[in-house]
Order: C-alpha cells, then sequence, then structure tokens
C-alpha cells in the first residue's frame, strides 16, 4: 500500500499563486495515476485534478481548469498541484490520492488517500 504526505499548503490572498506537494512512500509512484480532491466546509470531497502514471494524460474540474496544473515526477515520487489565480471559493483541504487508472481516480475510486493540507484563500 502506498502512503501519501501532502505539503505546501497555506494562506494566500486572492489572485495568488501556490504550488501543492504530494510525496509517495511505500510503493512506487509509476505504479498509479494520481488525483487531487478537495474538500471546503460544510461540504463533500470534490474532484480537482487527475493525471495517468505516464503523465501524458491530464483531467481538471471544470472550475479550476486553466488555472491549476497537475504535474508529477516519478523520479522524486512526488506528484504536484500548481494553483494559480486562486478564489476564496478554492479554500478547502486538498487531498492527494492513488488509483489505479485515470479513469477511476477521476471517478473518486482511489486506493489511498493523504491526510490533507489546509489551503485558505482569503478575499
Amino acid at each position: 500500500q502506498v502512503q501519501l504526505v501532502e505539503s505546501g499548503g497555506g494562506l494566500v490572498q486572492a489572485g495568488d499563486s501556490l504550488r501543492l506537494s504530494c510525496a509517495a512512500s511505500g510503493r512506487t509512484l509509476s505504479d498509479y495515476a494520481m488525483g487531487w480532491f478537495r474538500q471546503a466546509p460544510g461540504k463533500e470531497r470534490e474532484f480537482v485534478a487527475a493525471i495517468s502514471w505516464s503523465g501524458r494524460i491530464t483531467r481538471y474540474s471544470d472550475s479550476v481548469k486553466g488555472r491549476f496544473t497537475i504535474s508529477r515526477d516519478n523520479a522524486k515520487n512526488t506528484v504536484y498541484l500548481q494553483m494559480a489565480s486562486l478564489k476564496p471559493e478554492d479554500t478547502a483541504v486538498y487531498y492527494c490520492a492513488a488509483g489505479d487508472t485515470i479513469v477511476v481516480v477521476t471517478r473518486g475510486r482511489v486506493d489511498a488517500w493523504g491526510q490533507g493540507t489546509l489551503v485558505t484563500v482569503s478575499s
């Protein structure tokens, strides 16, 4: 089983950028498609972005498309989420996830979750 640890969250202002990282251990990251999800206060967890094991295929939710970029460095066993033009509605706990394929990760059917990192965007 892979273990995932997110980092990089914090308090930023609207319009700022932030990069989240997800470090994997226990298994080789290239065995998995990876994704980012988020959960805002009082709301259900939602899909944000996903990337295939090779990094060639990516998927985004409509709410972040054009602002967020998911990437991975399999040699470093790390996945990233570069977030730009942040909005107050992006405030949430962001979770990293690992799954078999980008299709199942996009649907939330994952094998492992990280513990989450909080992103707060002030207006």
